[in-house]
C-alpha cells in the first residue's frame, strides 16, 4: 500500500554517532574484538581503509547546511519495467536494467528516447531476485565493459559483458564473462548493489537470501559487502588475505557510495525496527542478526543513522553537495542525510514523500545533480499509466 506524505519522527531517525565517538571508536559500538588499530586511515588490525582517510580520520572542517532542497526538473523517460541497476555512460546517457526482463536499454538524456541493448543471459528472476546492479569498468572508453550483479537458478553472480554500440538494437551486449559466483540467493534479500570504489577496486553489497545466520557466516558470502579486483580476485588490502570478503552482519545491502573523502557508506534494510546507513570499515562487522539498529553492543558496530521501515526501506545511495541522498521503497522518500566529515550534520531531510512511489535506485549526475528512478512495478508498487520512470533533479 501507498503511504503518503507524513511528518518525519526524529526520534526514530537517529544521528546515531558523536564526532567524539567517532574518532575514538571508529563508529564501533564497542570495538571489533581485533587488536590494534593503525591511526588515520586505518581498519581493524591496522588494515589501511583504501582510498583516503576512513572513520578514524579527522573529519573535513566544513558541514553541508542543515537544510537542503530538492527539484524535479523533468521526468527523463517513462513506462520502464522493474528497473534496478542504472550506469551512466559517457556523454550522460544512461543504461537501464530491468529486475525481471534481465533487458538494459540505453535511455537517451536529451530526449528520454529508449534502445534495447540486449538481455543478460541466464537471469532467473523470482521474489526479489534478477537483473540487479549495474556499474560501468573504470575504463570504459577502452575496454567497453558492462559489469552486472544477477539471480541465476543457482545463486547471485557477477559478470562483465561488452558493450557496443555499433551494432543493432538489442544485440550490443557480448557473452557474459561471469567474474564471481556463489553469492547465496533466495526469494528475499539478494542485496544486488555494485559500484566501484575510489580505488579502482569492485565492490558488491550482498543479501542472506532469507537465511539470517549467513551473516555472521565467515565462510559464506551472504550478507556481506564484497571487495575485489576488476576481474573478480580478492583485492590487495582485504582484511582476510585471500578473500573478497569486506564487511560482515549485513541483512540486505542494496546502496553503496564514497563521500568526498572517500569513506564508503552502505544503507541496508532492517527487519521490523530499524534500516540503517552504515559508514562502512573494512572488517567491521555490522550486527546482523544479533543487533538490529543501535545497540551498543561490543564487537558490532552501530549504524549512524536509522529509520523505522515504514519510513524507509532504503535501496539505492548517492552522494552529491556535501549529503548523502538515499531512496527508500516503502517510505516512498528521497532522505538527504548532510555530512560534517563522517558524522551528520543535522537530521535526516525528507523530500518526494509519496509523490512518485516506490524509489529504487539514485545516481549521483556529473553536474551535481541527480537521477532517480522509481520502483513502482516490483511487485509491491501501484503503478500509474507512466510508470516506472526516471526522474532528473537539483538538489543542494
Amino acid at each position: 500500500m501507498r503511504r503518503r506524505a507524513t511528518r518525519p519522527r526524529l526520534a526514530a531517525v537517529t544521528a546515531a554517532l558523536t564526532v567524539g565517538a567517532l574518532l575514538g571508536a571508529a563508529g564501533c559500538s564497542g570495538g571489533e574484538g581485533l587488536p590494534g588499530r593503525g591511526g588515520p586511515g586505518s581498519g581493524p588490525s591496522g588494515v589501511k581503509s583504501p582510498g583516503g582517510s576512513g572513520a578514524s580520520g579527522a573529519p573535513s572542517a566544513s558541514a553541508a547546511p542543515a537544510e537542503g532542497s530538492v527539484k524535479v526538473v523533468r521526468t527523463l523517460t517513462t513506462k520502464l519495467a522493474s528497473p534496478w541497476g542504472v550506469a551512466p555512460l559517457p556523454g550522460g546517457d544512461l543504461l537501464v536494467g530491468s529486475r525481471d526482463t534481465g533487458k538494459i536499454v540505453r535511455v537517451a538524456a536529451k530526449d528520454g528516447a529508449q534502445s534495447e541493448v540486449g538481455a543478460v543471459p541466464g537471469v532467473a528472476a523470482a521474489g526479489e531476485g534478477g537483473l540487479l546492479g549495474l556499474a560501468l569498468s573504470p575504463g570504459f572508453t577502452t575496454d567497453h565493459l558492462v559489469y552486472a550483479y544477477f539471480t541465476t537458478a543457482s545463486d547471485n553472480r557477477i559478470a562483465q559483458l561488452r558493450y557496443d554500440a555499433g551494432k543493432p538494437d538489442g544485440l550490443r551486449l557480448g557473452a557474459p564473462n561471469t567474474i564471481f559466483q556463489g553469492i547465496p540467493k533466495g526469494q528475499i534479500h539478494n542485496g544486488g548493489r555494485i559500484a566501484f570504489g575510489p580505488d579502482g577496486m569492485l565492490y558488491a553489497g550482498t543479501g542472506e537470501g532469507g537465511e539470517r545466520e549467513r551473516a555472521q557466516d565467515p565462510g559464506s558470502y551472504g550478507g556481506k559487502i564484497l571487495r575485489m579486483t576488476p576481474d573478480g580476485r580478492p583485492a590487495p588490502g582485504n582484511p582476510r588475505a585471500g578473500s573478497v570478503i569486506y564487511s560482515s552482519g549485513h541483512r540486505n545491502v542494496e546502496g553503496l557510495a564514497w563521500d568526498a573523502d572517500r569513506r564508503l557508506w552502505a544503507s541496508e534494510f532492517g527487519q521490523d525496527t530499524w534500516d540503517e546507513l552504515n559508514l562502512v570499515e573494512p572488517g567491521g562487522n555490522y550486527g546482523w542478526p544479533v543487533v538490529e539498529g543501535r545497540a551498543g553492543r561490543p564487537g558490532y558496530r552501530d549504524p549512524v543513522a536509522q529509520w523505522k521501515p515504514s519510513e524507509a526501506s532504503p535501496s539505492g545511495l548517492a552522494y552529491a553537495k556535501g549529503s548523502l541522498w538515499m531512496a527508500a521503497l516503502r517510505g516512498e522518500r528521497l532522505w538527504r542525510i548532510p555530512l560534517r566529515g563522517a558524522v551528520p550534520a543535522a537530521d535526516p531531510q525528507p523530500f518526494l514523500t509519496g509523490g512518485y512511489g516506490r524509489l529504487r535506485t539514485v545516481v549521483a549526475a556529473d553536474d551535481g545533480g541527480l537521477w532517480v528512478t522509481t520502483s513502482n512495478t516490483d511487485g509491491r508498487g501501484k503503478p500509474g499509466d507512466t510508470d516506472d520512470r526516471v526522474l532528473r533533479l537539483e538538489v543542494s
